[in-house]
Formats: C-alpha cells, structure tokens, sequence
C-alpha cells in the first residue's frame, strides 16, 4: 500500500521561499508519476505540478511556472516542490499524490499548509 508523507510547510512572508518533501513507501515507483496539488479555503483542490518517476518529465501550472520546480530524488523515494516567489494566493494546504501510469491521481498525503503573508 502506498503511503505518502508531507513535511515543509509554514509561514512565509511574500517573496520568500519553501521547500516541501513528500516521502513515499510501499512499493517501487519506476511506473508512477508523482504530483502536487492545493487547496486554498472555500476554494476547489488545483493541481501544482507533477513528475514522471522514471523519466522526470515535468508539468506545471500556469500560476506557479517560473516560480516552482518539482524534482525526485529517486534513492530517497521523496519528492520536492521547490516554491519560490511566494504570493499570498499561494496560501492553501499542499498534497501530495501519486498515480500509476495511465490512472488518475488516487493516493494522497495528509497535506501541509502553506501561509503566505503580505
């Protein structure tokens, strides 16, 4: 069963910086993709960005290009977001997910808030 563990989050003045981790087990990811996402207050869960495990292909959303940077560090089976150039409408609770290849997103962490103060 995979288990995904977040860790980083906190409170950032605008223009700051955070890293969060997510720490995955339970099984080899060779055909997973790895993903994060958020949900701001009164507001729908979005995706961040996602990373192929393998491969290391990356995505973005339009809103965080430029400013975040997904990686994988595949001998620690973590995934970062790197955020840099943090807003305040950045603010949300950050998941990490994973999917098998050619499946949705179904296995989530139990998230890590994010405050972005201006």
């Amino acid at each position: 069963q995979v288990q995904l563990v977040e860790s980083g989050g906190g409170l950032v003045q605008a223009g700051g910086s955070l890293r969060l981790s997510c720490a995955a087990s339970g099984r080899t990811f060779s055909n997973y993709a790895m993903g994060w996402f958020r949900q701001a207050p009164g507001k729908e869960r979005e995706f961040v960005a996602a990373i192929s495990w393998y491969a290391g292909s990356t995505s973005y959303a339009d809103s965080v290009k430029g400013r975040f940077t997904i990686s994988r560090d595949i001998a620690k089976n973590t995934v970062y977001l790197q955020m840099n150039s943090l807003k305040p409408e950045d603010t949300a609770v950050y998941y990490c997910a994973a999917r098998e290849s050619g499946s949705a997103f179904d296995t989530w962490g139990q998230g890590t808030q994010v405050t972005v103060s201006s």
